[in-house]
């Protein structure tokens, strides 16, 4: 018997000599998203010369990229940079390494960890939405990306950072996460040209390990436990060397994590409020549940899994809206993908936003439909639907962005409504994340309603002390 060649992985059009696919990039989420139009399951693009970088678009492969293939595969070159930018992390890390940091971090996110968390998530939510004026226009990624700040901050410094270096913190830390999606695409010498760009992001990011090292020496010191993700971190122990985690690893570790996680919150957050400004009827339904299920109580740790309705309207969110818009592997050894052999060296790339706006696996997929969730019989093929990465990759802060999202928003929801103008549009942006460019909204603070009638969710919950959970 003779065995079939595959087909040769074509290439994307509007490639030209020496900067391959750079013109197409400055759409870069309608370039990669003008790829699924092909219907391949591999299509090459070429992102810098010299390398070759594969999109996987086809669930099946992109399974077993992620699983069967981990061993074998590194995380490629936009983690590379990452990790040049942030410094060696759990997020950035392979084989052995990535398994060890992965170990040493995981406690901070376990489920006892983030029901101790609550009540300061719940705090920094209140205290942002009492800060909203009634009446005026709100930029809504902005006061998400402070949100996500805060709520991350507070639960990794709660009780080792006073008011002032904590502010401090968070002013450095808003600059690396904004500056950095930017950093990640500059080739190496631009790096280093001294532009203002490069020595605010260098600055910031400066001070945001100084004030790390600091509390960590201090804390060290004073050998008190405050009960913080801070202090976990200074209690993990490399399993290799049985020592602990030093200053610098310990600041990598945060960095990342405010970058990574806080960036994304953010993004979701911010689609959340403008698919639910768009679509009153399942704003409705959301503020329904919440009435039924909390009746006039803050929402807590337990409720999470309670509130049905609103986990569906999160996932549909993560379905429209991903945002992540590229995320890369590396082929280390020669590597049998499918039906194609790759040398090793070659860059492989899925794409989220582009995966879940598949109308093959998902029917209307440019429609905002919580319902698509409703059976629990539904079944998508492997590789589908990835809202936090699959296999010994996969995001190991789910739950906690989880707990942090549904906090969020059953807390705002109840005493604000956000409203968009009529006819406005709100177009997309991939930088780190994909986010709403330019969304603004106007702030209605919620009716107090009939004692008893449908709408009483929309009570404003507590004051500044009060606790948001799962």
């Amino acid at each position: 018997m003779t065995s079939t060649a595959p087909p040769p992985i074509p290439r994307a059009a509007g490639s030209f000599p020496f900067i391959g696919h750079a013109l197409k990039m400055r759409d870069n989420l309608g370039f990669i998203d003008s790829l699924r139009e092909t219907r391949e399951p591999l299509v090459e693009i070429v992102l810098q010369p010299g390398t070759r970088t594969v999109v996987v678009q086809d669930p099946a492969l992109i399974h077993q990229m992620l699983k069967a293939l981990a061993p074998t595969l590194d995380k490629g070159r936009l983690y590379d940079k990452l990790g040049q930018l942030l410094g060696d992390s759990v997020v950035t890390a392979t084989g052995r390494t990535h398994v060890r940091k992965r170990r040493q971090v995981q406690p901070a996110f376990a489920h006892t960890e983030i029901s101790r968390y609550v009540d300061i998530m719940r705090a920094e939510v209140t205290a942002t939405v009492a800060g909203w004026e009634p009446g005026r226009a709100l930029d809504v990624r902005e006061a998400m990306v402070g949100l996500s700040l805060d709520m991350l901050a507070k639960t990794v410094f709660s009780g080792s950072l006073d008011d002032a270096v904590f502010r401090r913190l968070r002013s450095d830390l808003s600059v690396v996460m904004n500056d950095v999606g930017v950093r990640m695409m500059l080739p190496d010498w631009a790096e280093r040209l001294p532009l203002p760009f490069n020595r605010r992001f260098d600055r910031a990011r400066a001070g945001v390990r100084a004030t790390i090292n600091t509390a960590v020496d201090e804390l060290q010191a004073s050998g008190h436990d405050t009960g913080d993700m801070l202090s976990m971190l200074l209690r993990a122990v490399d399993e290799e060397t049985g020592e602990p985690l030093t200053g610098d690893q310990i600041c990598s570790e945060i960095l990342t994590l405010a970058v990574a996680g806080t960036e994304t919150t953010a993004s979701v957050l911010s689609w959340t409020l403008y698919e639910l400004a768009r679509h009153p009827g399942i704003e409705a339904r959301v503020l329904a549940e919440l009435d039924e299920v909390l009746g006039g109580r803050p929402v807590a740790f337990d409720d999470v899994t309670r509130l049905p309705y609103l986990n569906r309207v999160i996932t549909e969110t993560l379905r429209l809206h991903h945002p992540g818009w590229l995320v890369t592997r590396r082929t280390t050894e020669e590597t049998r993908l499918g039906e194609w052999t790759l040398p090793a060296g070659t860059e492989l790339a899925y794409c989220q936003h582009a995966l879940h706006r598949d109308p093959e696996r998902f029917p209307d997929p440019l429609t905002f439909d919580p319902d698509r969730w409703n059976d629990a019989a539904q079944e998508l093929p492997p590789g589908a639907f990835l809202p936090f990465g699959e296999g010994k990759h996969k995001c190991m802060g789910d739950r906690f962005a989880l707990t942090e999202m549904v906090t969020a928003l059953a807390t705002m929801l109840r005493s604000v409504r956000l409203e968009l103008a009529e006819g406005q549009v709100i177009r997309q942006v991939a930088r780190l994340t994909v986010r709403p460019r330019a969304l603004r909204m106007t702030v209605r603070p919620r009716n107090r309603p009939e004692p008893g009638s449908a709408s009483s969710a929309c009570l404003f919950d507590g004051g500044p002390s009060t606790a948001l959970g799962r």
